[in-house]
């Protein structure tokens, strides 16, 4: 997971600023390898080529151009993003305005409804029943919007509550199944119980802060599922009486909690769980490599994601990475969605996991990697992944969602303002989004 889509091609596209003199004509022989009588597929990929993905992407590539020669030739180009997410995004920007998309784009997952709203994707060509059931229901749930497929996922993601075996046995803390854990209410009761032993480390139970950016919806939306909110609508077009619900003002009011009980830092503390100065931590499924590259002296667990004391054992655990989807502009979709089928396919997700230990898309893949199977900590994160993983918002406003989300945990949870009125405000913001979408 990392950040999504700029707000900036979401302003362009609420404007209206759409354009276009269509793609760039290639011709066989102006690639290499592109011979005559093959469909040309252009892509693009929101990474450089030299890195581990990159090099991942290049060698799928290959391989595709190997199975179907004679047939397609698909062709790569790296555009990467800079620090602050653009430049990669800043070239679709562009190129929706002057109408030279590639056939094929990578999108990362929440903006699938955005991108497919504004029309810069198109919906894939039809699946059969055998190739969807290849995919993890999370993939296909993201790559929908409107009741058509418009992507699949080079990869997928989930968060972890991540906790160090040794505090926890040292505090006579044991660890639930999956089928079975911690509430709300049975999870502060275990962060009261680490207070005194995390004292003595100078630290705190819970390593946790309310980050600007994705990550914030990322690693907590779990806390409104598991207790039956969500934050827009199904058909993503409503937020009022859904963002600002009951349930979800009670979800900020626990965070808060957290804030009030001492049992997280108010000002972030960097690497307070790596130094073994906390307990737990939510984080991505990165933070297990992190873990066993860079800090081998913790002991390192992965416990259930709590659960509100009203979760009725639905799905609630956050997915959502990286996906590939064809554009508008692709005159051949039966030959891009064949190439966005093998790019997500097993063999380029075992790619990819080996290469940057990002979690595949498939049930094969999983198959085919013995460390989901040998390592209790990956096993873990799968499994979660395979049975509760829930995608995140579906709407065309999805940055306004995830922005005001952030604001509310931040507004509430840290400075204690009044949940009600902080999340009736966001209604207002994000409608004011929607309402390019909900007019008549």
């Amino acid at each position: 997971m990392k950040k999504g889509i700029s707000i900036g091609i979401i302003s362009l596209l609420l404007s209206g600023m759409l354009s276009g003199c269509g793609q760039k004509n290639v011709n066989p022989g102006d690639v290499t390898g592109y011979d005559e009588g093959e469909a040309y597929i252009s892509m693009w990929v929101h990474t450089i080529e030299d890195t581990p993905e990159g090099q991942a992407y290049k060698e799928s590539v290959e391989q595709f151009n190997e199975k179907f020669n004679g047939t397609y030739f698909a062709d790569l180009e790296f555009i990467p993003r800079n620090d602050s997410g653009g430049g990669y995004s800043d070239k679709i920007n562009a190129s929706v305005m002057s109408g030279d998309l590639p056939d094929v784009i990578t999108v990362d997952g929440p903006n699938v409804a955005a991108y497919a709203a504004n029309g810069i994707i198109q919906p894939l060509a039809e699946l059969t029943d055998e190739e969807r059931s290849v995919y993890l229901d999370s993939i296909l749930e993201q790559g929908t919007y409107d009741d058509k497929l418009y992507a699949l996922g080079a990869m997928e993601s989930s968060v972890g509550l991540y906790y160090n075996k040794d505090i926890l046995q040292e505090a006579g803390i044991s660890v639930p199944d999956a089928e079975h854990p911690w509430t709300w209410s049975e999870f502060t009761e275990i962060l009261e119980q680490l207070k005194p032993v995390m004292a003595e480390k100078s630290g705190y139970p819970l390593d946790m802060t309310f980050p600007v950016g994705e990550a914030s919806i990322y690693y907590y939306a779990p806390f409104i599922w598991s207790n039956g909110g969500d934050l827009v609508s199904e058909d993503g077009l409503t937020v009022d009486s859904v963002f600002n619900s009951q349930e979800n003002i009670s979800a900020i009011k626990y965070f808060r909690s957290l804030v009030e009980n001492e049992y997280m830092s108010k000002a972030p503390i960097e690497k307070l769980f790596e130094s073994g100065r906390a307990a737990f931590k939510f984080d991505g499924a990165w933070e297990v490599n992190t873990i066993y590259e860079s800090y081998p002296d913790i002991e390192l667990g992965v416990a259930p994601y709590v659960v509100s004391d009203n979760w009725e054992g639905g799905r609630y655990t956050p997915t959502g990475s990286w996906a590939y989807a064809a554009t508008s502009k692709a005159k051949n979709i039966e030959a891009a969605t064949e190439l966005v089928k093998w790019m997500s396919g097993t063999d380029s997700g075992v790619l990819l996991f080996e290469n940057t230990k990002s979690m595949p898309s498939t049930y094969a893949a999983y198959d085919q990697i013995t460390l989901f199977e040998d390592d209790e900590n990956y096993k873990a994160l799968y499994e979660q992944l395979r049975d509760y993983g829930h995608p995140r918002p579906k709407t065309p406003v999805y940055p306004q969602v995830s922005t005001s989300f952030q604001q509310a945990l931040e507004s509430v949870g840290l400075s204690g303002k009044d949940a009600q009125k902080e999340l009736d405000k966001s209604v207002e913001r994000i409608n004011a989004k929607l309402e390019r979408y909900t007019r008549k």
